[in-house]
């Protein structure tokens, strides 16, 4: 990778081989001994042996168990739904991403991370005909004692609001919820971050949980804790990072996907290929049919993947100080046209993808990579029927008025992510030429 300046954060782990997964007990898993370590080595913590299973660069620690104890019968149908079980290592506020299919229907796992009697689940109204029923059937089978409300928003980032959200907190209030009870987010990003803002600030915060059902918050958006609302003029700027206690994907969800959800997704898995996963970029322009048909075994893998990308970078960055920050290669770019062109107007993963292809444009106008890199970034886009290029209403200066309240402005200094390198290198840096920025927006816009 080249060398970064003072100014600038590189992507630190480029194409590492993924962390390995063992199938072991669920309960098992432990918070209190989750960090990063080097690849074999071996760590004490709080007193107890923890095993690293080898990766390029890193990897997640497990505990090395001499004997699992014997599982009730609930405990052995969630290990036997659950194919993958990828950790966010954060010390004791550390959690799992459960990733299976029909993981909807084992209550087991979704009750062993409510913490007292009630719940109050968040949903839309697209999602709650087709799953509200059985998420609440998961959280009450077999104990009578919890008790579980729901609210029922409209769909769509338009609504990823203030107003939105104070109907949350009325229902919470109207059914006098207490700090002993959990909010489930069941949806999309919309909700997931609506969701989780609503329990980072009720009664100062309570336990939430996050059931994505669109592959955009199975492979980002519930995973790492960020979560927030938009502002009328700024995407995401009002909200606060606040982890859940887990992550539920049950890959059974994506059937009901449409199409144009499941493309927007997809922009987000390539950008962990393109920011520090080599390998995986290559796979995945080798298996770009194979997602788009809905292939099972491709999808879990792609969701595995991601989750894996996402939660070492967030293990290692929590609160965005700089490596975190990568992972939005495109969302400056991406989050302007989502504020200019009005919010729900193109889907996050369709802007995300313009603003994928305008980095990637300025940083081969800097001089940082090669053609061959531009091509390939456009090929695999279009693949997956993804837009290349900004609607024809942005111009250059709705871009620079979006871009100049973006959360990554310093001391109104705009830094962006950008390609450097091979495929797997970026940088997160203010030390740009100015000029690279002005051609490359006046390449895709009008004035």
């Amino acid at each position: 990778m080249a060398a970064c300046n003072s100014s600038s954060i590189c992507s630190s782990i480029r194409s590492p081989e993924r962390i390995r997964h063992i199938h072991r007990p669920l309960s098992l898993i432990s918070s209190s001994n989750v960090c990063l370590l080097r690849r074999d080595a071996l760590s004490v913590s709080a007193g107890r042996m923890v095993a690293c299973f080898a990766s390029k660069d890193w990897a997640l620690p497990r505990i090395a168990a001499g004997s699992a104890p014997a599982m009730v019968p609930a405990q052995q149908e969630a290990e036997a739904r659950v194919s993958t079980v990828v950790e966010v290592g954060l010390g004791n506020r550390s959690y799992p991403i459960y990733i299976g299919s029909g993981l909807l229907d084992v209550p087991d796992l979704l009750q062993r991370h409510v913490a007292g009697k009630r719940v109050l689940v968040v949903t839309n109204t697209s999602i709650a005909p087709l799953y509200l029923e059985r998420v609440v059937e998961a959280l009450t089978n077999g104990n009578s004692n919890i008790s579980v409300d729901s609210v029922i928003l409209p769909d769509g980032e338009k609504y990823k609001n203030m107003e939105t959200m104070m109907q949350v907190f009325d229902k919470a209030i109207k059914s006098r919820m207490d700090r002993r009870c959990t909010f489930v987010a069941l949806g999309g990003g919309v909700i997931g971050d609506l969701c989780g803002f609503a329990a980072a600030t009720y009664v100062r915060g309570v336990n939430f949980i996050q059931i994505p059902t669109t592959l955009m918050a199975q492979v980002d958006s519930s995973v790492g804790g960020k979560t927030g609302i938009n502002h009328p003029h700024a995407k995401n700027m009002i909200g606060a990072f606040y982890q859940p206690q887990c992550v539920l994907i049950d890959t059974d969800t994506l059937n009901t996907l449409p199409d144009r959800e499941l493309a927007s997704g997809i922009a987000e898995i390539v950008k962990y290929g393109l920011i520090r996963d080599a390998d995986f970029f290559e796979w995945q322009e080798k298996n770009m049919h194979a997602l788009l048909a809905r292939d099972p075994n491709a999808l879990a893998y792609a969701i595995k993947r991601s989750c894996e990308n996402k939660a070492e970078v967030v293990s290692l960055d929590e609160k965005e100080s700089g490596l975190r920050a990568t992972l939005n290669l495109g969302h400056t770019f991406g989050h302007a046209i989502e504020a200019g062109f009005g919010y729900g107007q193109w889907l996050h993963g369709e802007a995300v993808a313009a603003g994928m292809v305008m980095a990637v444009e300025m940083s081969y106008r800097l001089g940082w990579i090669d053609g061959t890199i531009v091509e390939r970034v456009l090929n695999i886009l279009k693949q997956a029927k993804l837009p290349t290029s900004p609607p024809e209403m942005m111009t250059v200066e709705l871009f620079k008025a979006a871009m100049a309240v973006d959360k990554k402005v310093a001391d109104g200094v705009l830094r962006l992510i950008l390609l450097k390198g091979p495929i797997g290198g970026c940088v997160f840096t203010a030390d740009f030429d100015q000029k690279a920025l002005d051609d490359t927006l006046l390449a895709f816009c009008r004035r």
